[in-house]
């Protein structure tokens, strides 16, 4: 259960409602109970009856409610600024548990309940019969949600939930893996608070960090495709990664075809290529040490 997360159900749909009064409940009673400590030591239970219920004192009624009402609020914004990280974690299992809900992505069927009095008529009423198992947890920055696949009539909107979850969610949506039986998505969470400067980017082990919680490890993946609109910092995040790697062993090439800010690099490093020919024969550099290694590998 640990290694799969919290499991989502259909109460989940007023989870921040029901663990808000399980956890200030006990809060506003204890506050009550201290105003009113004395009298209820005081009270005789055997002879009590409703009858003395005009002998309590309103207005310090009203002043011990409105003071507990008062910590239950100071409780809870304590609680939401220490636990941040739990009360998003609520929110986001009563948002999954809202989306299969609303969307109908489960079975039911109509119950009819008998009335209290045996003359009354029975009510109807739907029984969830099936409902998708969905997991949630969140560890090291990550969003992992699980979803069970069993070829069911709702397969193909579980197996497509990246839109839904990344506006949702407010996320971004990292990696989705299919495995058996089922589909899991990975999501960034809280991505202004991962975020890095450009002193903390480093690259070690054969992967580089990108943010707190994320890194790209090159030695294993050693392609990576930068897409961007005008002015959404492309050219800043290349740079970055070139200052990164200037910092290992590694020897870089740098192809500048538009002959723009990366060109101008050629000024502080060398191997850094603008030029029509200069770019042709750098390309066909690498061409030929490819094939000789595929030789030598062969």
């Amino acid at each position: 259960m640990k290694q799969r997360g919290k499991r989502i159900r259909p109460s989940g749909k007023d989870l921040v409602f029901h663990f808000t009064i399980a956890s200030l409940l006990p809060v506003f009673l204890l506050v009550v109970g201290l105003f009113h400590v004395k009298t209820i030591q005081q009270i005789n239970w055997q002879d009590f009856n409703l009858s003395q219920a005009d002998k309590i004192d309103i207005p310090y009624l009203i002043i011990s409610f409105s003071v507990a009402i008062l910590i239950c609020l100071l409780v809870a914004f304590v609680f939401k600024r220490v636990r941040y990280d739990t009360v998003k974690q609520l929110y986001h299992r009563q948002k999954l548990a809202k989306m299969i809900l609303e969307n109908k992505w489960y079975e039911s069927e109509q119950v009819k309940t008998e009335g209290f009095f045996k003359d009354s008529a029975g009510r109807t009423k739907e029984k969830i019969t099936y409902f998708p198992k969905m997991y949630y947890r969140l560890k090291n920055g990550l969003i992992q949600i699980r979803v069970e696949i069993t070829l069911g009539k709702y397969q193909d909107q579980l197996l497509h939930l990246e839109k839904k979850l990344e506006s949702g969610l407010y996320c971004e949506l990292t990696d989705k893996e299919l495995k058996d039986s089922y589909v899991e998505y990975t999501l960034l969470y809280d991505t202004i608070a991962s975020r890095i400067s450009i002193d903390e980017v480093e690259a070690k082990d054969g992967k580089l960090r990108l943010m707190k919680n994320v890194w790209w490890e090159y030695d294993k993946l050693p392609h990576m495709l930068i897409a961007g609109g005008t002015g959404g910092g492309k050219t800043y995040f290349i740079l970055t990664l070139i200052e990164a790697l200037l910092h290992t062993d590694s020897k870089l090439y740098i192809l500048d075809p538009k002959n723009a800010d990366l060109a101008d690099l050629g000024s502080v490093m060398a191997n850094v290529y603008y030029r029509k020919e200069d770019l042709l024969s750098c390309i066909e550099t690498f061409y030929e040490e490819m094939m000789k290694r595929s030789e030598e590998m062969k």
